[in-house]
């Protein structure tokens, strides 16, 4: 899975780029914001991606922070959510921005996306509310406990229900306790 790139942009186009990196040229898809700020071609760039892999395609999916991979990808947990919608919803202008206007039930934030009609808009609200909460919160110890809970082959959920019964706050401390808890 390619997460991240690093690389000189050789060419941009109304919905991707080119990005060289090591003499391989990948295409990634950008939203409208992020194409509007890139840098000349020649320039380099650092890109977190996402890999949607398809019967027919591998298509790549840049973003210039972890925090607008990580919504995302949470968008493309929705159902019906595709990852061509998922880029036009992150290109609604900032992460907070968008964050607001869905806690606030705001279904005109979609309006214009190819779609994603009232009752479309309305689920995806519905399902974000919850989620959207957490995203950009689980900075530091929490997360680095997790992530290494979890390359030990622990699924996410019982990582993150162990450590919500851990009550240190540092990250070795917490793995140590989780995996007590977790019977390793």
């Amino acid at each position: 899975m390619i997460s991240y790139l690093q690389g000189k942009i050789i060419l941009k186009k109304d919905k991707f780029i080119i990005l060289e990196v090591a003499g391989v040229g990948y295409k990634v898809f950008l939203n409208r914001q992020n194409l509007l700020r890139l840098p000349e071609i020649g320039e380099t760039i650092k890109a977190f991606t996402f890999q949607n892999v398809k019967e027919e395609a591998l298509d790549l999916y840049g973003f210039f922070t972890y925090d607008e991979l990580e919504f995302f990808e949470t968008l493309m947990d929705i159902r019906g959510v595709g990852p061509k919608s998922a880029l036009d919803i992150s290109a609604l202008g900032s992460l907070d921005k968008i964050k607001d206007r869905i806690l606030k039930q705001d279904e005109k934030i979609f309006e214009g996306i190819p779609g994603i009609g009232s009752k479309k808009a309305m689920t995806i609200i519905l399902e974000l509310t919850g989620k959207i909460k957490m995203l950009g919160q689980k900075k530091g110890s929490a997360d680095e406990a997790e992530s290494a809970l979890t390359q030990l082959g622990f699924s996410k959920q019982q990582a993150k229900d162990a450590l919500s019964r851990v009550s240190s706050k540092d990250p070795e401390e917490r793995i140590k306790q989780a995996l007590k808890l977790l019977g390793k």
